[in-house]
């Protein structure tokens, strides 16, 4: 039983046309994913033991279903993680941990902002050929590894504005998560309810419903973040 094959079939999921098969590795790197989500929520930095087997898994999904640039990006998700582990982990001398839950400076949003806003105008535009390099660069570095990849027949982006969103809020809420900025959690439940639309409109029912779970867990830590967050500066003016 080929545990990391896409073909390894959990079970049959009645939902849509035909149904939809959830393999193993999807299952698995789906509930890290929830639980990464969950625990970091909670503030708990186990998050990111979960979050790497999260985009490790879903790597190794793209690689097979040949989505190269969406497996580029768990690179830059799987580096990411290992520096939160770092970040929110790291001690004072007197064991005080440097970073707190807090919100963005009101200058740093607007640059977050319109870095964002001119990040996601530039990938609606330019997005097919964006992703075209980024495959190129991701079957060179496969072959380069010693793998057999062919460079697969890429189809124009179905839809740009909401791909080229999903894509650079990601990242941006990912380096957010990683300074423990609340804004983080702002931008997971727009991305989230993005995924839900788009996988909904794709008829890809069963990923548009684990999105649905994810922007409740996404709304649950946008609270709980804010609250830690308005603790934190009362105790800042007392």
């Amino acid at each position: 039983m080929d545990f990391f094959s896409t073909q390894n079939i959990l079970v049959h999921i009645p939902l849509g046309a035909g149904g939809y098969n959830l393999s193993w590795i999807e299952a698995i790197g789906t509930l890290a994913g929830l639980l990464c989500i969950w625990l970091a929520s909670l503030e708990k930095i186990i998050n990111y033991l979960f979050g790497l087997i999260n985009v490790s898994l879903f790597a190794v999904i793209f690689f097979q279903i040949q989505l190269y640039a969406s497996l580029l990006l768990q690179l830059f998700f799987f580096v990411a993680n290992i520096y939160g582990w770092y970040a929110w982990s790291r001690q004072t001398s007197d064991s005080q941990a440097v970073l707190k839950i807090r919100w963005l400076p009101f200058s740093k949003a607007v640059m977050w902002l319109a870095g964002c806003a001119i990040a996601i105008t530039l990938m609606t535009v330019f997005i097919n050929p964006v992703f075209a390099f980024l495959t190129r660069v991701a079957v060179m570095i496969m072959n380069a590894l010693g793998l057999t990849v062919a460079m697969p027949q890429l189809q124009p982006d179905a839809s740009p504005f909401w791909d080229a969103c999903m894509m650079v809020l990601s990242v941006a809420a990912m380096i957010l998560m990683t300074r423990k900025y609340v804004e983080n959690w702002l931008l997971w439940v727009v991305i989230n309810v993005i995924s839900v639309m788009i996988f909904t409109r794709q008829g890809v029912y069963a990923m548009a419903l684990e999105y649905i779970l994810l922007t409740l867990i996404a709304l649950n830590g946008s609270w709980l973040w804010m609250k830690n967050a308005r603790q934190q500066g009362s105790q800042a003016l007392s």
